[in-house]
């Protein structure tokens, strides 16, 4: 494949459209679209909301807007049009009817109703398309949409803040604040950036959170989830108040007598009995997924963020840390069985690294050491 520099650069405005729109279109994949003419951007477009346009339909519809006809141009999508009629009619058919000049692409949608389909329907009507711009990018800017698909569990995001030291709370267990202003702010808008907040009963018993998105712009507010196996925290806890945002309940719990204060509270339950009388973990991502999940982050103790990462169900990390030391006795990060050799640790890369406000914000990921 041979794209040409004003190919990368449409394509990465493309990619910035698309990252506008992940949040709102889910679960549909945020797409993003530019339509170029003669060096000129005459169109552009991101996906709307379920059952709204698409990122080719609203980019159409811009260039006619503008006094402008689309016929002859070149679309540069973020993600291979869609051939089926799902919702809304396929993009690929509307690309055809408008006499599109060209399709780049910057990968192939893996979605089972599309895989190339689209790109062949674009082809078949003489119109040159292919895929593969930026591809890597366009990985990352869709990662929640195509774990969903793909691998039938959302993209996982653990947070979590600590001092230097790695302690997260007090021995007594007192935890607030660990970070400033600043970083509390910007965790309200990685909140946002997500489909759903998972947190668990321990964390609901000792600080009796909201988890909802406060003090930043937020298109709808993220669905939590209480992962709660022996249902040990009470129905009254100001989390499962379902009219502030939707709420799950996630327990191996059956009886129906003890699940009725929370379904009347607006609670959804998710039963996922369990001999051992822990939930199973990757059922429950399962189930999320199924449900529509694209992103989900984590916001709880020390017990499940080691759970997530022992099972291999973490994607990236954000860790924020406070500069200050906590002492040896304080709580740690990650419940986290004792190593007996080094060559047992858990090797991360670190994707960035920049302060908010006085703390340091890390985003890592694991990787095989």
């Amino acid at each position: 494949m041979n794209f040409s520099a004003d190919d990368h650069r449409y394509m990465q405005q493309a990619l910035r459209l698309a990252e506008t729109a992940t949040r709102r279109a889910a679960p549909n994949p945020g797409v993003g679209c530019v339509l170029v003419r003669d060096g000129a951007v005459i169109g552009e477009g991101a996906t709307l909301q379920v059952g709204g346009d698409h990122a080719e339909i609203q980019a159409i519809k811009d260039c006619y807007a503008r006094g402008l006809s689309p016929a002859g141009a070149t679309a540069y999508v973020t993600l291979e049009p869609c051939s089926h009629h799902g919702r809304t009619p396929p993009c690929a058919g509307r690309l055809i009817t408008e006499k599109i000049g060209r399709v780049v692409a910057a990968m192939v949608d893996p979605y089972h109703e599309v895989a190339g389909r689209g790109i062949a329907m674009l082809q078949a009507a003489g119109i040159p398309a292919e895929a593969g711009l930026l591809e890597a990018e366009a990985r990352r800017v869709h990662r929640g949409f195509l774990s969903r698909v793909s691998r039938q569990r959302p993209w996982v995001t653990l947070k979590a803040a600590a001092t230097l030291d790695g302690k997260t709370a007090l021995l007594n267990g007192v935890s607030q604040w660990i970070t400033a202003a600043d970083a509390r702010r910007d965790v309200h808008a990685l909140r946002a950036a997500n489909c759903a907040v998972l947190t668990g009963s321990g964390t609901v018993l000792a600080d009796d959170p909201q988890l909802t998105v406060r003090d930043t712009p937020c298109l709808r507010q993220p669905t939590r989830v209480v992962l709660d196996g022996a249902l040990a925290t009470s129905p009254t806890a100001r989390i499962y108040d379902a009219g502030v945002a939707p709420v799950w309940l996630a327990t191996t719990v059956t009886d129906e007598t003890r699940l009725q204060p929370y379904r009347a509270r607006g609670v959804t339950v998710l039963a996922l009995p369990a001999p051992a009388g822990h939930v199973d973990l990757a059922q429950l991502l399962r189930e999320l997924a199924s449900a529509g999940i694209n992103e989900l982050m984590v916001e709880a103790g020390a017990g499940l963020h080691g759970a997530l990462l022992q099972a291999g169900l973490v994607d990236e990390m954000v860790l924020y840390l406070a500069p200050y030391l906590a002492g040896d006795a304080a709580r740690g990060l990650f419940a986290w069985p004792a190593l007996t050799s080094l060559d047992d640790k858990l090797a991360l890369e670190v994707l960035e690294l920049r302060m908010v406000g006085r703390d340091l914000r890390l985003t890592l990921r694991p990787r095989p050491d």
